[in-house]
């Protein structure tokens, strides 16, 4: 079973949630062979329906006690720019993209990813880049994977 995990931290980001779950986006991450989604919310306010079909799950929670598993089980992961959760992830050695929230303000997320992209430890987007580049799964497949294995 190929999975991705999505996390906001304790925070909110619904603009990453409704991204990731918007109809377009499941099905890319389909065409991409992943068969399970998992999304820890936070604080959000969006919150999608989890479902199971016989191809495809969406699990979604709050909070954990520990983001362990979910991580180890993870083929991807898709994840605000927090620190903690970087290194978290990193820690792992998952494949990690980083969206970066522009609605903070003195964005300190921007400068970590720009940082840990530049040290060729993840990629790096906004969701309004995401969004652009899952509408567009070859392109997103192909810079994200040629990115993956040169790195």
């Amino acid at each position: 079973m190929k999975s991705a995990f999505v996390t906001v931290g304790t925070t909110s980001f619904d603009e990453l949630i409704a991204c990731v779950s918007a109809p377009d986006s499941l099905e890319i991450l389909k065409s991409l062979g992943y068969n399970r989604l998992v999304l820890q919310i936070g604080r959000g306010t969006v919150v999608p329906e989890p479902f199971s079909t016989e191809s495809f799950t969406l699990d979604i929670y709050r909070y954990k006690e520990s983001l362990k598993e979910d991580l180890q089980q993870a083929d991807l992961v898709i994840s605000h720019a927090g620190a903690g959760s970087c290194l978290e992830s990193l820690e792992r050695g998952k494949p990690l993209v980083v969206v970066v929230n522009e609605k903070l303000m003195n964005n300190h997320q921007l400068e970590l990813a720009k940082q840990l992209y530049t040290e060729g430890h993840l990629f790096y987007c906004t969701c309004r880049m995401a969004f652009d580049i899952w509408l567009d799964g070859a392109r997103f497949l192909g810079c994200y994977s040629q990115w993956i294995y040169q790195h």
